[in-house]
């Protein structure tokens, strides 16, 4: 099967990559390289530099795509809220500009990086793929309308979809710069043995899943769950607090946390359930907090070494 990831180089893409080759499957990679880095990808593979937004079509028409895993975007929270404006054209006008040439070129598929900021503030915990969508962020929003538009597209076109609903993805190749991903931003204040920024009173919880998890997912999505939305997720909720700890345990030694207010558009508590998924397409998360948290660990070591 060919497969066209955009975003492909970047942290959650490039593991991706990893496993559709691994299965056998023809992969080319469609990254502008803003964020993703050539280093990411650790296998042989074909790279287009080139923005979302830029045209397509005579990308699609040349090498005929059965399939797209569309991970390019804007992903941080605080950005979204701080330029709105990036986040729309980057989220939701490179997604048209994707449905676009999949439509005019007979791509059979799209498989969709969503997330949890879809669901706003809960309502009920664990979150199921049912609850109401009230995003509190712009980087929400454009992930909602982008599910509202794959959905459309195969009402009127007939393009397949799977949306994956992402909890919070950690692992190595995750960059620590900016303000998103708590587990990468430890992982780089505790190897350089330096305390870690809470916001809040590190009571907020989140739901961490490991990106070699994903990948499967999106994966195992190639051939299962045609026009589903899934939670993608481990369904078990910890704690900043608790994070903190799991981290002092593995680096011993490490100072207290420092903790300031919350931030604009955080949400309290997320925990998905991953019920459904597992019911219709057969993932399972293999990788606890504790192991994952290791292997991070272990990864940022060897790049420290190298």
């Amino acid at each position: 099967m060919k497969v066209l990831v955009t975003g492909g180089a970047g942290f959650i893409g490039s593991h991706i990559v990893d496993e559709l080759i691994e299965c056998g499957h023809h992969v080319v990679v469609l990254d502008n390289l803003s964020v993703g880095k050539k280093g990411n990808l650790t296998r042989d593979v074909r790279i287009i530099k080139q923005d979302i937004r830029a045209d397509l079509h005579s990308l699609f028409s040349r090498e005929k795509f059965d399939i797209v895993i569309h991970q390019a975007g804007q992903v941080s929270v605080p950005n979204s809220l701080r330029d709105p404006i990036t986040d729309l054209q980057v989220n939701l006008t490179g997604l048209l500009n994707l449905l676009e040439a999949a439509r005019k070129h007979q791509v059979r598929k799209v498989i969709f990086a969503s997330t949890a900021a879809v669901y706003g503030m809960p309502i009920e915990l664990p979150i199921k793929e049912s609850h109401p969508l009230k995003p509190v962020s712009p980087y929400g929003l454009t992930k909602k309308t982008s599910e509202e538009y794959l959905r459309m597209y195969h009402d009127l076109y007939g393009i397949d979809f799977t949306i994956l609903r992402y909890a919070n993805v950690y692992g190595p190749r995750q960059s620590s710069n900016g303000e998103s991903g708590v587990v990468s931003i430890f992982t780089d204040l505790f190897s350089r043995g330096e305390s870690p920024i809470i916001y809040g009173d590190g009571s907020t919880t989140r739901d961490f899943v490991f990106v070699k998890d994903i990948a499967r997912a999106n994966v195992l999505a190639l051939q299962a769950g045609d026009g589903e939305i899934f939670n993608v997720s481990t369904g078990i909720s910890t704690s900043l607090n608790e994070l903190y700890n799991l981290f002092n345990n593995l680096l011993s030694g490490q100072g207290a946390p420092i903790y300031v207010d919350s931030r604009l558009g955080d949400i309290n508590h997320s925990v998905l359930s991953n019920s459904h998924i597992m019911d219709k397409v057969g993932w399972v998360p293999k990788t606890s907090l504790t192991d994952g948290i290791r292997e991070t660990l272990d990864w940022k070591l060897q790049l420290a070494i190298m």
